[in-house]
């Protein structure tokens, strides 16, 4: 019996749509970068791109479980002596809830070459409105 390897030429994509407010950040992230990578489906393939596209909804409403929203930071720099900044998770939800999805899904994917494209197709959006209704995406229980 031969091992199946997908080409890239048979990838099929399909949308699908989870509301945010149903679980918690982790666990929602998990889900995503499940989808992203294609690892659900029978075709999986680790080097070939066969991930699906997600559309998220209600990024405003995440839910977090504990202390998280004092205690979570998030980090950047500017490169300059002192130039550290930090914000708690509820600054970043109120600001932009989409930044704090995009960081949860990005760091469950794996660190390669396909990372980039896979965060691509995660589309983030912070009520129920969302511009993908065109194609029909399937929902996620």
């Amino acid at each position: 019996m031969k091992t199946y390897s997908q080409k890239g030429s048979e990838v099929n994509r399909e949308w699908w749509i989870i509301d945010a407010s149903t679980l918690p950040l982790g666990k929602l992230a998990v889900v995503i970068a499940d989808k992203l990578m294609g690892k659900s489906k029978v075709t999986y393939t680790p080097h070939i791109d066969n991930g699906d596209y997600v559309v998220v909804v209600n990024a405003k409403n995440i839910k977090v479980t504990g202390d998280k929203l004092v205690a979570k930071k998030y980090y950047r720099h500017s490169g300059f002596p002192g130039g550290l900044k930090e914000l708690r998770l509820e600054e970043v939800i109120e600001k932009d809830p989409s930044k704090v999805i995009h960081a949860a899904v990005k760091g469950m994917l794996p660190k390669n070459k396909l990372a980039a494209d896979r965060l691509k197709r995660l589309r983030v959006f912070d009520t129920l409105e969302h511009a993908h209704t065109a194609q029909n995406p399937k929902e996620i229980k």
